[in-house]
């Protein structure tokens, strides 16, 4: 991964795509926090996500004194990488330095977000898309926290099984909704300090802030 310096000087575009599910039907679902967080990046920016480049709908921007693609792949989740791949091809971009991928994350608990510089996919279908796309893991994913923090007897109706993909495609409850809200603000300045500082020093700053539940900018 590039140091803060190189993220400052790199001169193309940036490319921060956020995975989710095109339609109505998906719009606030937990699945969808990837894409809700390039709305609220593109809200704050003054751009629209609205034209249709790479399988995906885009806007471009400038943040940090760095031209910036907003990207929202149209391929559904289990396809993201199609998207991405076009997107780092058509604007020559390295997947290492030049791109942040936001997606949800069952495994962290509503309210939080992890940076990682890379690594396994695990369970999500959308991540390992884009790793099989790209082939490799060497790119920058900031994971929005999804998982409810249900007691243990709520877990034991359920089987013993905590909510998986039903939970995902299902619309949010209004509550969580007001949380995830708060998290998309911090989902937005930490993408702001991915560019000005570079991740490691991000990842310093939010990855500690999150894992100590505190919320403040």
């Amino acid at each position: 991964m590039a140091e803060a310096s190189e993220y400052v000087e790199r001169r193309g575009p940036f490319l921060v795509v956020g995975l989710g599910n095109p339609g109505l039907d998906y719009l606030w679902t937990p699945h969808n926090a990837g894409f809700m967080a390039i709305d609220r990046i593109a809200q704050q920016e003054g751009v629209v996500v609205q034209n249709r480049r790479c399988k995906a709908a885009t806007a471009t921007c400038r943040m940090a004194g760095r031209e910036v693609v907003l990207a929202k792949p149209e391929t559904f989740m289990n396809l993201s990488g199609l998207a991405v791949a076009a997107l780092v091809h058509e604007f020559e971009a390295d997947p290492a330095q030049d791109l942040l991928v936001i997606h949800d994350e069952l495994d962290l608990k509503l309210g939080t977000f992890k940076i990682r510089e890379r690594g396994s996919p695990a369970g999500h279908n959308g991540a390992r898309s884009v790793t099989g796309a790209l082939g490799s893991q060497e790119w920058l994913r900031l994971r929005i926290g999804v998982g409810l923090d249900l007691p243990p007897e709520a877990i034991a109706a359920g089987g013993g099984k905590r909510p998986g993909r039903d939970y995902l495609l299902s619309p949010m409850r209004k509550a969580d909704l007001t949380v995830l809200d708060e998290v998309l603000d911090r989902v937005a300045t930490a993408t702001r300090r991915i560019l000005e500082l570079g991740p490691a020093a991000a990842m310093n700053e939010f990855n500690r802030r999150e894992r100590n539940g505190l919320a403040e900018e």
